[in-house]
């Protein structure tokens, strides 16, 4: 930390704690697990000598995402053997009127949509991407972190942004009103049982992704297609009648809730007037954690 300083390190750590989170959470796609990655990051500041570290944000950067690395790699091998492989990251919601400022450093410029695609990244390459194209970091400092030199590291960040490029995933255009007009004209065709107005706001390729955990709403389902998403929103026009808008990590979507229970939370990428992905989970144990 800062030579000469008077604060106390953990006061000093709060400082950096968001920025911290929101590190953690492009790195994991995961809300409880960024707040274990930091609260671990903590506990290594503390086991330290604090007073030793001339940069404590750089330092807390590197060691916040050497722990990421490490539970991303365990995430992996578990997954190997898994037969269902349709997840949808933690998102961040906010309630439509709220002041999404406390969220900002977390919804913004990561769509859920992106965090799908960085879910397919190797850690390596997602560790490098993050690192650098989203928060700056020179390759020197990411070589260290991946025990590779800093030309590997550029290699594997370049390879995942070739991944990304031309998927869903990137950033839609900033139109928050235009986006979420073409999110309430699904609901209300889906409300309507308007297959043919389904279909007008639905990119050709649109892509819905469900992750049900182990809702009764299940099982999870990926459905490509504008006409085979738009057949299953009509399954659901019952639901969408209990639909309320918010905003799912910056975007358009809705919250589904019954009872004051939150059923199924919605996230949309909207992108030149059409839907290119539906994001929806229903998982109830994740709801009730994540929904506000």
């Amino acid at each position: 930390m800062t030579v000469g300083s008077t604060d106390g390190p953990e006061a000093q750590f709060q400082e950096h704690r968001a920025h911290l989170r929101s590190v953690a959470y492009r790195m994991l796609g995961s809300l409880t697990e960024a707040d274990d990655a930091v609260q671990e990051t903590w506990l290594r500041l503390t086991r330290g000598d604090p007073g030793r570290v001339e940069n404590l944000r750089g330092w807390l950067t590197t060691v916040v995402s050497r722990i990421c690395l490490d539970m991303l790699r365990a995430r992996a091998s578990r997954r190997e053997d898994a037969l269902d492989d349709v997840h949808v990251p933690d998102p961040v919601v906010t309630l439509v009127g709220e002041d999404p400022a406390e969220h900002a450093v977390l919804a913004d410029s990561v769509g859920l949509a992106l965090l799908v695609v960085l879910d397919t990244l190797a850690p390596a390459e997602r560790l490098a991407f993050v690192l650098h194209d989203v928060f700056g970091v020179p390759f020197d400092q990411i070589g260290p972190i991946l025990d590779r030199t800093p030309a590997a590291a550029k290699q594997l960040a370049s390879r995942a942004r070739h991944r990304l490029r031309g998927t869903s995933g990137q950033a839609p255009a900033p139109d928050p009103a235009a986006q979420r007009a073409v999110a309430d004209a699904f609901l209300a065709a889906a409300r309507e049982g308007d297959f043919e107005g389904l279909l007008a706001v639905l990119d050709p390729s649109v892509v819905l992704r469900a992750d049900a955990g182990a809702s009764p709403l299940g099982p999870s389902r990926l459905v490509r297609g504008a006409t085979a998403v738009a057949t299953q929103a009509g399954r659901f026009a019952h639901l969408s009648r209990h639909a309320q808008p918010v905003l799912v990590n910056g975007g358009p979507g809705f919250l589904v809730a019954r009872d004051h229970r939150p059923v199924a939370l919605i996230g949309m990428t909207v992108r030149d007037g059409k839907i290119v992905e539906i994001d929806i989970l229903t998982d109830p144990e994740r709801l009730l954690r994540l929904v506000p």
